[in-house]
């Protein structure tokens, strides 16, 4: 497993130098930082640039339209983006106006990629965003698009010229706070005001269907108990199998007797847990997020599915044991990281309830 990442990280940093190099032939060295503040006024119509398609990713962006409703209220947001469920994600933001979908794999949809392409071109903004310090693609898109300021950040993994760049260098680690930092340092507002969370507007008929589908998947086990979503699944390496859970859901169990466990299924459809909770499925992803919406905790190792339970408002805490909880980690709210990197299973139990008590719980 470690030889096939250390190769995954030596061919993705091939591509990214390879995408700098050419980025660099095109169009110039790095940028540097501009000393004019972007303006607060006359910005109405704003291009988001948001390259990366995995779920995580894409709900970390929903900090940065909040920041940008709230500067720009009568303004309209068009997102470039290759996740297929951006509607899902975006579509319940008032100002966002257009999706520009590119295909998951460009290289085998050529057509569609260009017909996007073509259609980005045609209009005139007043702001482009490129708020990835490291995608050399969306900062591409960015200088194919017409726009009067163009926000980017300044980096060594970037290169083309943009009106306001900002330090990368400057920026929080967390990835669903940089883009908004990189809005406030563009406008010269303060940076230690509270960020906004991931959130995808669930409504109010929403939660109560999620309610009452919790009710319903408990039925006759229901105990009165608070009850908390445990998602077992996660990809590569931060995936913890059953011989971790096992001990870990012992552990919890006896230091939070209030709380009752519900599994959470993935997307293939088949227990992680044995059975032996019950258990809510569905590949609709504002379905999940409403039941999710419904629970009082939720716990998860890093993935989509736990940022997709901040982005519903419930009290998220997310066991970190090998990417980094300062980039990836849930904040904000009741929202915690449990450091579980030199911890046992059952350690990580009885820490993760005693947070739980901690808030009340």
């Amino acid at each position: 497993m470690l030889k096939l990442l250390r190769s995954s990280t030596r061919v993705n940093d091939q591509r990214r130098r390879a995408a700098q190099s050419l980025m660099r032939l095109f169009f110039g060295k790095p940028v540097t930082q501009s000393n004019e503040p972007l303006p607060t006024t006359g910005i109405y119509k704003i291009l988001v640039c948001h390259y990366s398609h995995t779920l995580g990713n894409a709900l970390l962006l929903t900090p940065l339209i909040q920041e940008l409703e709230a500067t720009y209220p009568g303004a309209t947001i068009d997102i470039v983006t290759r996740s297929q469920i951006a509607e899902a994600i975006y579509g319940r933001y008032f100002s966002v106006d257009r999706l520009f979908k590119l295909p998951s794999h460009s290289a085998r949809h050529p057509r569609t990629l260009m017909r996007q392409w073509r259609a980005i071109r045609k209009n005139h903004y007043d702001l482009v965003i490129d708020p990835d310090p490291q995608s050399q693609t969306g900062r591409l898109l960015l200088l194919r698009a017409q726009g009067t300021y163009k926000l980017g950040f300044d980096s060594p993994k970037k290169s083309g010229n943009v009106t306001h760049a900002v330090p990368v260098a400057d920026a929080p680690t967390s990835k669903g706070k940089r883009p908004v930092f990189l809005l406030r340092a563009a406008l010269g507002k303060p940076l230690d005001a509270p960020y906004p969370v991931p959130d995808i507007h669930l409504s109010g008929e929403e939660r109560a269907q999620g309610r009452e589908a919790l009710q319903r998947i408990l039925g006759h086990k229901g105990t009165g108990k608070r009850i908390i979503g445990v998602f077992a699944n996660a990809t590569g390496p931060k995936l913890l199998r059953k011989d971790w859970w096992t001990p870990f859901l012992e552990a919890f169990e006896a230091a939070a007797p209030a709380y009752q466990c519900v599994e959470i299924i993935p997307a293939f459809g088949r227990s992680l847990l044995d059975s032996r909770y019950p258990a809510y499925f569905s590949n609709d992803l504002r379905k999940l997020a409403s039941v999710l919406s419904a629970l009082d905790a939720y716990t998860s190792a890093d993935c989509g599915i736990m940022h997709l339970s901040c982005a519903s408002r419930t009290p998220t805490l997310g066991i970190f044991n090998t990417t980094s909880a300062e980039e990836w980690g849930p904040y904000g709210g009741r929202n915690h990281i449990v450091y579980g990197y030199d911890l046992t299973p059952a350690d990580v139990g009885r820490k993760l309830a005693a947070m739980l008590a901690a808030d009340g719980g």
